[in-house]
Order: structure tokens, then sequence, then C-alpha cells
């Protein structure tokens, strides 16, 4: 079966592979899943493993499939799979277990280990794939409701998961009723998180640098949050507008913004870091001011990586919400449809030149 994979550590390497189509005798003790993959969204991460900033290939082969936010149907289930069946909508977790205490009880994205274990990213091959197979514990059933929304799953996951963390991490306080909340960045997980924080009943202020109307500041208006452009508002300045925030959320991609944030936060605050920054820049950080201001401030930052099946069960519920709340303004994120995993060039030029593109998916397979 084709599949589309980078050479790791060489820059520019995507290509069209081929792998043998996979089987439930896969997986042992009966509990193979065999999916039909439908449509593999693409992103950020995607784009920086092409560029040879991290991803290494699992052993035996000297590529690495690409595609960590899949949606597919169940084709086929071993004799002892429990709640799937064939015909059902799913999506995957990307981690894998290693061999850490937090990787055994289910919380393998909080391993303890140095090597981690991701499904198209490092060491595991990805889903831009025509077909895959894997345990139940790592498959998670989409309502077929949702379906319109299918490669977001995993992107909703991500921010699900930050949200979720911050709440309990600041169970510290006893009290901790945030009121208001900025989340930085536009793009899919920056959206996203928007519309959770609005479903908890924040005033929201996302904040991207582009300056409006763009189709990212008519969604997050869609959601009655507040859109700011960094080209006429600076955090400091928004801040002594409206107030400083109780909980920030970084997903911009960028590490200096992701610093400058620790300026503003409320005390009593936390700042969640999504960002995967591969690269080597440096950014100049006032920090005798944010040692003293944290320390004096009970201020707590908190980083979160890709989620495991909890979050993309409650990112799953938390969609049904967001549709009965703010009816088609979700969809609106999936821009750029790429048809066939041939097409593996178009997919890498909207994901480098695109500027316009916010979601990128991968038509692999009707149903």
């Amino acid at each position: 079966m084709k599949a589309i994979a980078v050479h790791p550590g060489k820059p520019n390497s995507v290509h069209l592979a081929e792998l043998p189509k996979p089987s439930i005798e896969d997986v042992p003790n009966g509990r193979g899943v065999l999916v039909r993959v439908l449509k593999v969204g693409v992103d950020a991460t995607d784009r920086e493993i092409n560029d040879a900033l991290y991803g290494n290939a699992p052993p035996g082969y000297n590529f690495l499939v690409m595609g960590h936010e899949c949606f597919g149907i169940v084709e086929e289930v071993g004799p002892n799979v429990k709640g799937l069946k064939p015909g059902d909508y799913v999506t995957a977790t990307v981690r894998r277990p290693g061999g850490s205490i937090y990787d055994q009880i289910g919380t393998y994205d909080m391993t303890s280990e140095e090597t981690y274990y991701e499904r198209g990213i490092n060491l595991l091959h990805g889903f831009l794939t025509e077909y895959f197979v894997d345990d139940p514990e790592y498959i998670v059933r989409v309502p077929g409701g949702l379906k319109h929304l299918h490669v977001l799953m995993e992107p909703m996951s991500v921010a699900a998961k930050a949200i979720q963390q911050a709440y309990e991490a600041q169970r510290r306080m006893r009290v901790w009723r945030p009121k208001i909340a900025y989340v930085l960045g536009a793009g899919q997980i920056g959206l996203l998180t928007t519309m959770l924080l609005k479903a908890r009943g924040l005033e929201v202020y996302t904040v991207a640098r582009s300056a409006a109307p763009t189709l990212n500041s008519e969604i997050v208006e869609a959601y009655e949050a507040t859109y700011v452009s960094l080209a006429d508002t600076s955090l400091k300045d928004l801040a002594a507008r409206v107030g400083k925030p109780d909980i920030i959320v970084d997903a911009t991609g960028s590490s200096a913004v992701a610093f400058s944030a620790m300026n503003v936060l409320n005390l009593n605050g936390v700042l969640v870091w999504t960002s995967i920054t591969g690269g080597a820049k440096n950014a100049e950080v006032p920090a005798d001011k944010v040692n003293l201001e944290w320390v004096l401030g009970n201020k707590l930052l908190l980083g979160t990586v890709n989620a495991n099946r909890e979050y993309f069960e409650s990112g799953i519920r938390d969609f049904a919400l967001g549709e009965m709340m703010w009816p088609q303004v979700t969809e609106r994120i999936l821009t750029n449809p790429v048809d066939g995993l041939e097409n593996y060039a178009e997919m890498i030029r909207l994901l480098v030149e695109e500027k316009s593109a916010l979601k990128v998916w991968v038509n692999v397979a009707d149903e």
C-alpha cells in the first residue's frame, strides 16, 4: 500500500513509499483493529519533520511515514475487541507507551523516559497511508454526527488536555475561578482552545499577528470571543485595557511569544505552552523581573504535549457541545483538502507557501 514518508535527518525528503498492508493478526491476543484511512490532517509538525528538525524512523526502516491526525473507518476487528465494530468512524491517539510507570497506567503522554514513541513523529509510522492496525486502547470512536470535523479530533485533544491540565494544576489554589483568558495564536489549536474557554464562560481574547478581517478572526468572533491583532495592540497594552489574564494558552509556535507571555500573566495565573519549536532561536527575557513577579505572584508555567485517550474522548464531547452552541463554525477551520496520497508535493506546498491555509488535510479514500 502507498504511504507518504520522509527520510529523517534529510531535509525536503518527502516521497511516496510502500508498505505491506497490515493485518489484525499483527496485534497479539486477538486485539487487532484494522482501520481504512479516510483522511489525515497535517500541520506545522509535519512541515518541521520534512525540514529534518526532528523525527526518527522506526527500527528496520530508513523512512518514517508521516501524519498524526487521522480519521478512518473500522474494517475488521479481532475476536477479543469490545466496543468497536466494522463501519465505526474512528480516530487514533499519537503517543504509544514506553516502560515508565506513567506509560503503563495509560498516561503515556506523561512519560518520564527520554525516548518517546509517537506515530508519524518519532520511531513509529504515522497514518498517511491506506490502512493501519492498532490495539483498541489507542483507537477512539467518533460519532457519525461529528464526521464532518474528521481530522480535527487530534488537534482538539491537544486543546482539551491543555485546558483540563491547567484547571487540574490550579486545584493547588483551593479556589480558582478564572475570568479572563488570552489565547496566543489563531491556528487550529488556538481556535479550538478559544471555543473550549468560551464554553467554560471565560472572557476570551485570541491574539494573532494578522490584522482583521481574516478567516481566523471571523471564526474567533463567531465563537463570541475577541480577536486582537499584534499589528496594532501589544500584550502589555491589551492587559492594561482589559485586565491581566488568569490563564494564557500559547499556541503560536514562536518561543519568543511564549516567553513574552510571562510578562502579562495575572497573580495566581497559569501559562500553558502547547507549541513545539524546533530550531535554535534565542530570545531576550527580563529574567529578574519575571523571577520576582512569578515567585511573589504564585504563577505557574505548564508544558503540555499531545494527548492520551482520556483527552480524545473529552475533546469529542466538547465538539458536541460546541456544535450545539456555535453550529457550522468549527468546520470553517477545514480549509485546504488535497486529494490522494500521490499528491504529497501539493500537501507540502500548502504547508510551506499558503499562509491562508488554516487546516490542510489529505483525502486518502472515499467511504
